[in-house]
Order: C-alpha cells, then sequence, then structure tokens
C-alpha cells in the first residue's frame, strides 16, 4: 500500500542570539550573615570562593517572578514582538510546583502565549543545553523565535546549617531571544553527563521522603573536593573541544564565561585554557554567588553592560553541575 510523503519543516541554516535580559534578588547578602550557623568566616569564604556578597529574593518574589522581569527585558531589546515568540524554555532546579512548568506561566506572562513551553532541569548546565536546543530547534524548522532562561530561587532549597554549598548559592534570572541569522551564531555543542557521579552533587532527600516524615525538607548538598576537581580538570577538557567545535583557539575569544561555581575554579580555568589578557572573564560570582541554571546569562548580561565592546565577538560558555552533567559552546555577543 502506498501512502502520501509526509511534509518535514526545516528552518534557517543559522541562529543567533539577539539579546539578554536579567532579574538579580533584591536582597544583598554578605558573608557576614551567613557565617555563624556554619560556624566559619568571611576571610574563609572569600578564599575558598571569591564571594563576597550574594543576591537572594525576598520571601514573596518567585523564581517565575525573576523569570519575568527578565525575559521582559530580553524581549524589548530583541524587537521581536512578543507574540512572534513560539518556543519558552526554561533551565531550573526550583520551581516550587512540579507541574504546571514555569515556561508556561512565564509565556503567557511576557505576551508569548501559545508558544511551545517547558521546564527542564540540567542544573548548573541548564542555559547551555536550553541554548543548544533552542538553536537545533529553530534550524529544523520546530520553531522560528525561542526564549530561553535560566532561573533559580535557590535560597528555598539551602540548609543554612550546610557548609559544603549553602554559603555559596544566589538567586536570579537570565534570559535571551534566540533567532534566525544570516550568519552562525551559536556553535556546535559539546555536551554530556555522567550518572555515576550523581552523588556528588544534588538534594539530600526526596520529596517522598519528606512527605512520609523520614527525612526534613530536601536541601542542596555537595561534596567540595570531589566537584572541584572534576570541573578543573575534566570542564577544562570539555571547554577546549567546545573551541574545536567552533573551529577557533582561545586566541580568537572577546570573552569567557564559565558557569559562576567558584572563583578559584574560574581562574584554573583561564590557567587551563591559556587565555590571552585580551579575553575578558566572567566573574560575577562575586557580587550575586552561584546561581545555577542563571549563571551564565546573569554573567553575560553584567559584561555585556560594563564592556559594550564585547558585541559581536566570540564568547566561550560552559555549565557544569549536578547530574552531573555539562555543555559548552562559542556564541557571537550581541
Amino acid at each position: 500500500m502506498t501512502h502520501p510523503i509526509l511534509q518535514q519543516s526545516q528552518g534557517p541554516q543559522f541562529t543567533r542570539i539577539y539579546s539578554y535580559g536579567a532579574a538579580r534578588g533584591d536582597l544583598s547578602v554578605p558573608n557576614s550573615e551567613l557565617i555563624e550557623p556554619i560556624n566559619s568566616s568571611d576571610e574563609w569564604i572569600q578564599q575558598r570562593t571569591g564571594i563576597i556578597t550574594r543576591v537572594r529574593a525576598s520571601a514573596d518574589l518567585s523564581a517565575a517572578d525573576l523569570a519575568t522581569t527578565a525575559a521582559t527585558e530580553a524581549i524589548e531589546k530583541s524587537g521581536i514582538a512578543p507574540e512572534l515568540i513560539d518556543l519558552v524554555i526554561i533551565a531550573t532546579i526550583s520551581n516550587g510546583q512540579q507541574t504546571p512548568s514555569m515556561a508556561a506561566v512565564v509565556a503567557d506572562r511576557v505576551g508569548a502565549n501559545p508558544a511551545a513551553a517547558y521546564d527542564q532541569n540540567a542544573a548548573c548546565a541548564g542555559f547551555s543545553y536550553g541554548v543548544t536546543q533552542a538553536d537545533a530547534l529553530i534550524r529544523a524548522g520546530a520553531a522560528k523565535y525561542a526564549l530561553v532562561i535560566g532561573a533559580e530561587k535557590l535560597s528555598d532549597i539551602v540548609d543554612p546549617t550546610d557548609r559544603s554549598i549553602s554559603f555559596l548559592l544566589g538567586d536570579g534570572a537570565g534570559a535571551v531571544v534566540i533567532g534566525p541569522s544570516e550568519t552562525p551564531g551559536i556553535s556546535a555543542a559539546v555536551w554530556g553527563s555522567d550518572g555515576s557521579k550523581a552523588d556528588t552533587v544534588g538534594m539530600n532527600a526526596t520529596l517522598v521522603d519528606f512527605k512520609n516524615g523520614v527525612a526534613p525538607w530536601p536541601t542542596l548538598r555537595q561534596e567540595g573536593p570531589s566537584v572541584f576537581r572534576w570541573a578543573v580538570w575534566d570542564m577544562a577538557k570539555v571547554a577546549k573541544q567546545a573551541l574545536e567545535a567552533a573551529g577557533i583557539t582561545a586566541d580568537d575569544l572577546a570573552a569567557f564565561i564559565p558557569h559562576q561555581a567558584n572563583m578559584r575554579i574560574i581562574d584554573e580555568f583561564a590557567k587551563q585554557l591559556g587565555l590571552p589578557e585580551t579575553v575578558m572573564i566572567a566573574r560575577d560570582i562575586a557580587t550575586t554567588g552561584n546561581t545555577s541554571a542563571a549563571s551564565i546569562p546573569l554573567a553575560t548580561h553584567r559584561l555585556l553592560a560594563e564592556n559594550p565592546e564585547l558585541s559581536g565577538g566570540l564568547a566561550l560558555q560552559i555549565g557544569f553541575g549536578a547530574g552531573l552533567v555539562f555543555g559548552a559552546q562559542v556564541v557571537v555577543l550581541p
């Protein structure tokens, strides 16, 4: 039996990032406010992490609120009417509701209804994953314009007495609009995972454990030394592979934007990649903290605001975190 040949969509050959938007928590929380429960000092936190203060959101400010603010700025700066955005991806690990998705709610709030919308959880690599998905889906013809957001309210899943990760974490959201381009604006991604190391970073219990009364409210924990070694050694290799996949060298970069996990990791990265002094390195962690999926777009937004001459330059971004997961690619800065 013969049947008609199905039609398949095909999109543009290339995509690019049009604009960035950002929203940070409304509260500035210095180290001095966190040291007592973990029996530590401002000096210890600064030496180990490079964090002086971090931003956190008030109780009445949700991750979806932060995402909406960041998305609104990105859309305004993109010049694309919100009703033309037909794909919304939010990278998050801190949506207080497992369903509905934060993405569907935010899509409606910013005027992109009825865009396809979903949340994805790739922790600190989530924004890189989102960019990879948006680029592929637009080029496949499944969407024309995409809104990709990293949004976190990590203060909801923090144990103030935990010495492994609690003092690192902040709240915020960063957003980009991605669409067709006449020239390549997003390189091939180097992304992946290693579930054999799943126990090194993540929640210390499940919501089912909490419901059954066998565990307190689940909070984030990490094995700091293991994560540090993995990030510095394995992720430096991934960053180098991303440069190769883009067909460029470190000398071609205008900026390096790693996930803002720890200043020591960022500095070690720069050393291993042999970055020339001309390359600007994002160090947003000092005053924002580690905002997981939001950290790369937040750091990029700040870098562009403070250094407008970076516009049109190449930036290497790399995210890595719980899973363990990683994602990296080179993008042209809008």
